[in-house]
């Protein structure tokens, strides 16, 4: 079946598509998601089986205590409403009948506290102080008597506020612990929007979330984003790096020497089915509980497979290359270091390319053990917590950085092996500008060679005797 004319060209069988329509393709494959994202985010009727609290509120007889950002279904949320409701209509009725229900100051404390949220959410106090009571108790007041306006808030709850304050300000017009009322004040009302479950927040919440997270001070001299970051990042490199170190020579043995070959790789092929985070007891017993386990995970867990990889690799070199240089009188160790490894050098690097995307799948399990740390460790705390909005930001990071660092490598592969025509222009003009000094080096050593051997011409031809 012929395709339409604005396809002709699409889908050529193993035909590559000229450059423009790959990198249209490239922006679509990563908007598609983030597209989808946000339309299940946004667009009202599509999803939203949840209602996100944008006001703090509790109940009598229950100790869970829902604050702003919480989650409630939708089935749940009215019946919660209205349950505050019924607490409020009998804190009036006991008022009005001169007996007020008894209650305590640290009670009226948090529920003063209730208004926190609003007044980050409104940018009235910064995200630490959303527990201030001294700025909550001026806002409260400013809000009862008209200084502040807050959309946010349902008339409803504003003339919950103005009654409150009418009690609050009887007793001290400024925050005091000491002259907070002991009788029952209102509750605020919950509120909350349509949103999506708790583990898929809006795009808006990861970034604002993740925006605050990296750029903040932690709270109690913890450790900032970066140095999380860092932490990861030199278990990951040092890991996959000792594995390079023993897994390279060994791999590149089995693949040129059948002995080598039967003494490693039956027993590779059988220990990368063990799962390395079964050694995680074991490693933090032999190597304590701080960085050096994690690194040793990632070792286990990848040098297995870049052994068996290698050897693979190393057994695809053309034969052809081998029975030339045999041909031409190379020794066993001239083949290996000539042969062997310049030959598979291409494929190998990009071996190494696929193995450390597979070291970055151990990371996590790696920086659970021992002692947790790194970005792992704030995942995990977050995750505990619900806080999926601040797990998504640190998730992109760790998809971001291992894309990057993969996309910088395929780059380079252009650059380090110019001859197999892959490079663009500018990377074979890397290439060239990097090779100058070697090509002027071996230009220079030609140069002497040849004059070396027009001197020892000159010096035959002068010692050879004259024919009569």
């Amino acid at each position: 079946m012929a395709l339409p004319g604005i396809f002709r060209g699409w889908f050529g069988v193993r035909r590559e598509l000229p450059k423009q329509r790959r990198l249209f393709l490239t922006v679509i494959s990563f908007l598609m998601p983030i597209v989808l994202w946000c339309v299940v985010s946004y667009v009202p009727g599509i999803w939203h089986p949840d209602v996100e609290l944008k006001v703090s509120a509790d109940r009598e007889g229950v100790t869970t205590v829902f604050t702003a950002g919480d989650h409630l279904s939708k089935e749940f949320y009215p019946t919660f409403v209205d349950a505050v409701r019924e607490e409020n209509a009998a804190v009036l009725a006991a008022r009005e009948e001169g007996e007020p229900l008894a209650g305590s100051q640290r009670k009226n404390q948090k529920l003063l506290r209730h208004l926190g949220a609003v007044a980050v959410e409104e940018g009235w106090l910064d995200y630490n102080d959303g527990q201030n009571d001294v700025l909550i108790y001026e806002i409260w007041r400013d809000l009862a008597t008209g200084s502040r306006q807050s959309d946010l808030l349902s008339e409803e709850n504003l003339e919950i506020i103005k009654t409150n304050w009418a009690t609050l300000s009887a007793l001290s017009p400024e925050f005091e612990y000491k002259k907070l009322p002991k009788e029952n004040l209102l509750k605020l009302l919950p509120q909350g929007v349509p949103a999506n479950p708790a583990y898929l927040p809006a795009p808006d919440k990861v970034i604002k979330s993740g925006w605050r997270d990296f750029t903040e001070e932690p709270r109690n001299d913890g450790s900032t984003m970066g140095e999380r970051y860092r932490s990861s990042l030199q278990v990951i490199f040092k890991g996959f790096l000792w594995a390079c170190i023993v897994g390279l020579p060994i791999g590149v043995l089995c693949g040129t020497y059948d002995v080598f070959a039967k003494i490693f790789e039956p027993f590779t092929d059988f220990f990368r089915y063990m799962p390395a985070p079964t050694f995680s007891t074991l490693l933090v017993a032999i190597l304590a509980a701080d960085g050096a386990p994690k690194v040793a995970l990632v070792f286990i867990g990848t040098v297995p497979h870049m052994i068996l990889m290698i050897s693979k690799t190393t057994r695809l070199l053309d034969p052809s290359l081998l029975e030339a240089a045999q041909t031409l009188g190379a020794k066993p160790r001239q083949m290996l270091s000539k042969v062997v490894v310049p030959g598979i050098l291409p494929n190998l690097y990009n071996d190494l390319r696929i193995l450390l995307g597979w070291a970055w799948t151990w990371l996590v399990i790696a920086e659970l053990i021992g002692v947790k740390s790194g970005l792992t460790e704030f995942i995990e705390t977050q995750g505990r917590y619900r806080n999926f909005d601040r797990v998504f930001p640190v998730i992109i990071l760790i998809g971001v950085t291992g894309f990057v660092t993969d996309q910088i490598l395929a780059w380079l592969h252009g650059v380090l092996f110019p001859w197999l025509g892959q490079s663009s222009k500018f990377s074979r003009a890397i290439a060239s500008a990097a090779s100058f000094p070697v090509r002027t080096v071996a230009a220079a050593a030609r140069e002497r060679v040849a004059a070396d051997e027009r001197a020892s011409a000159a010096r035959r031809q002068a010692s050879a005797p004259e024919t009569p």
